[in-house]
């Protein structure tokens, strides 16, 4: 038969236990203060500079790693990816998305409206230019949308075209998405987008640097125009 006196040593017993377990824990775990430690003081965590390859002991919270227009900081307040131009995939780089304030589009999400579009295919200020391309004629070469599969499509355009911007040959056809023609126009899906004063390209400098091996005469193969594109910002 349960008495007070067994129920309460009962419940003592239990007490001694989880003590025993809590107190090495709380040796042996780093507190919130070392969690949240910042040996440069530039206000983003160790933790999280070595998550992305940052230096942890250089303070860099305005450098911009992946040149989306966004500062390191501006990505670690607001959880992206700091060596990611567009860390949510849709087409936008996290800079632009950030820059233009719209509340139909976030950077941390691709489909912000939930209609089935996403952002970088909208057109927030309906002046008949997608998002993704508002800035294709003033970012810098440096700044030139990346092409994760190197098959002449920048990421962004991979999305309008309906092909996978982590895979060279979608349709696994023997040739590059680049080198096909998805809208049947007779120009490559690498050159659709490029502008007649394309400054980037030529060799080495980004994704509209283009002729991944196509026939002779695509613009890729075009020197560059006088000029170029100097626009350039950073946002935090």
């Amino acid at each position: 038969m349960s008495t007070y006196f067994s129920h309460r040593r009962g419940v003592a017993a239990v007490a001694a236990g989880l003590a025993a377990i809590a107190a090495p824990l709380a040796l042996g775990s780093p507190s919130s203060a070392q969690t949240s430690r910042d040996s440069d003081g530039d206000g983003m965590p160790n933790r999280w500079e070595v998550a992305h390859h940052l230096n942890p002991h250089r303070a860099n919270a305005r450098g911009d790693v992946d040149h989306d227009g966004l500062r390191n900081i501006g990505e670690f307040r607001r959880g992206l990816d700091p060596r990611d131009q567009d860390t949510d995939d849709d087409g936008d780089d996290d800079g632009d998305e950030v820059r233009d304030g719209y509340r139909s589009t976030d950077p941390a999400d691709a489909d912000t409206d939930d209609d089935g579009t996403l952002d970088g295919d909208e057109d927030a200020d309906h002046d008949q230019v997608d998002n993704e391309d508002e800035d294709d004629a003033t970012e810098r070469c440096v700044a030139d949308d990346a092409d994760s599969d190197s098959d002449g499509v920048d990421d962004e355009d991979e999305n309008e075209n309906g092909t996978d911007p982590e895979d060279a040959d979608s349709d696994e056809d023997g040739t590059a998405d680049g080198n096909e023609d998805a809208d049947e126009d007779g120009v490559d899906d690498e050159d659709a987008d490029d502008a007649a004063d394309d400054a980037c390209s030529t060799a080495d400098e980004g994704e509209d640097d283009d002729d991944n091996g196509s026939e002779a005469g695509n613009d890729g193969d075009r020197a560059a125009a006088e000029g170029g594109r100097t626009v350039w910002y950073a946002v935090v």
